[in-house]
């Protein structure tokens, strides 16, 4: 028994460490999601899948005849990471966030249950594959899809946003939409500009940045 014990641990370990790797990816890129996240679902997912194949033996061993499926409640943590992973996500005006790491939380579910069911392997292949599809995906197919910013500033004289919005579109982003309005603080009249935006060709997805610090009239609220 004590044996079978240490195996129920090795697997729990087994699926902290591969959703702790994917976590620390998520980690890297700053996500929401990062590796404490990963490692719970992992694990969680892992003592799942061991509580659906081990969890009764005792139960059913005072009940002659009676089966149970033991792929009953691993099937559930399929359903319910949808949960966490529609949490991630973030959905605002045209802009969609969070799809790659609600995946890499799915991904993460299904390598818990491999390791839960001493899949130990497939477990690994799958961590691997999964740092491969987040990673070196992005390297090689990065430039095939340019994200969507959306940026959020502000200024008390409205000639300055529209300026900003002019050097934005005429340099190397496309400006797909574009929204101003005209908020009352204790100081007068601010005007906030909330702007979503895409790189062109081989520009820098990050060059804005640089002109909207350049600019001592603009005030950067939000980047998204």
């Amino acid at each position: 028994m004590m044996a079978t014990e240490w195996d129920f641990i090795l697997r729990l370990c087994v699926a902290g460490l591969c959703g702790t790797a994917i976590g620390l990816d998520r980690e890297y890129r700053v996500k929401d999601a990062g590796f404490r996240t990963h490692f719970l679902v992992a694990l969680g997912s892992a003592l799942m899948m061991v509580v659906s194949q081990y969890g009764f033996e005792g139960f059913l061993a005072s009940h002659d005849g009676l089966r149970l499926d033991p792929s009953r409640i691993a099937a559930q943590v399929v359903s319910g990471i949808g949960f966490i992973g529609a949490g991630t996500i973030i959905i605002h005006r045209q802009l969609v966030r969070g799809l790659t790491t609600a995946a890499s939380l799915w991904a993460t579910a299904g390598i818990g249950l491999a390791a839960g069911a001493h899949m130990y392997t497939v477990a690994a292949a799958a961590t691997v594959l999964t740092l491969f599809g987040l990673e070196v995906l992005t390297l090689v197919f990065g430039e095939l899809g340019r994200r969507r910013t959306m940026i959020v500033f502000s200024a008390a004289d409205r000639g300055a946003v529209d300026a900003m919005f002019a050097r934005l579109e005429s340099r190397d982003y496309s400006v797909i939409s574009y929204e101003v309005e005209a908020a009352r603080t204790p100081e007068g009249v601010v005007h906030r500009a909330t702007l979503v935006i895409r790189a062109k060709g081989t520009a820098a997805e990050d060059g804005y940045i640089d002109l909207l610090r350049a600019n001592p009239d603009i005030t950067v609220e939000r980047i998204v």
